[in-house]
């Protein structure tokens, strides 16, 4: 096991297994792209496989707390898919971008408590490394009904 991964059973986390197409619906794109030395992360969600779990409307079904949840695991997804596509986590040298959408009712403000819970994850994981900029936009609607959806842009060796 590599650095990160010591890092993930240090804090008790588990990755989940990589995001996978409910039936039905079939996969058009790459989840993770790699070029040019870095890799392009296509939108996750708070999914082990094929599995949703959690759904719901932020400030209607949802609590801003729920939702954060909902963000670390999405994060976790992500990193399965990195992990899938890398090999292994310890080749992931920087976090660049992040861009995190929040599935919320009309009014709803607080998008960036939302997404800190990807980023917090990531900051507990890779430190000075993990930073990065991002974006945190209201959604009316996003996929499965998730409150929350993450991409990234990281930098690989």
């Amino acid at each position: 096991m590599g650095k990160i991964d010591d890092r993930i059973e240090e804090l008790g986390l588990t990755l989940p297994r990589p995001f996978a197409p409910p039936p039905g619906v079939e996969f058009k794109f790459d989840l993770v792209r790699v070029h040019g030395g870095l890799a392009y992360v296509s939108g996750h969600l708070p999914v082990d496989g094929d599995r949703v779990l959690v759904q719901g409307k932020v400030d209607a079904d949802v609590t801003v707390e729920e939702a954060s949840e909902a963000a670390r695991l999405t994060g976790l997804s992500i990193l399965a898919s990195l992990r899938q596509e890398l090999g292994d986590l310890d080749r992931v040298r920087g976090w660049v971008k992040a861009l995190g959408l929040v599935n919320c009712t009309p009014g709803f403000s607080k998008t960036p408590a939302v997404v800190n819970g990807f980023s917090e994850l990531i900051l507990e994981l890779w430190g000075d490394a993990g930073h990065h900029s991002r974006s945190a936009i209201g959604a009316a609607e996003l996929p499965f009904d998730v409150p929350v959806e993450v991409e990234a842009i990281v930098e690989v060796e």
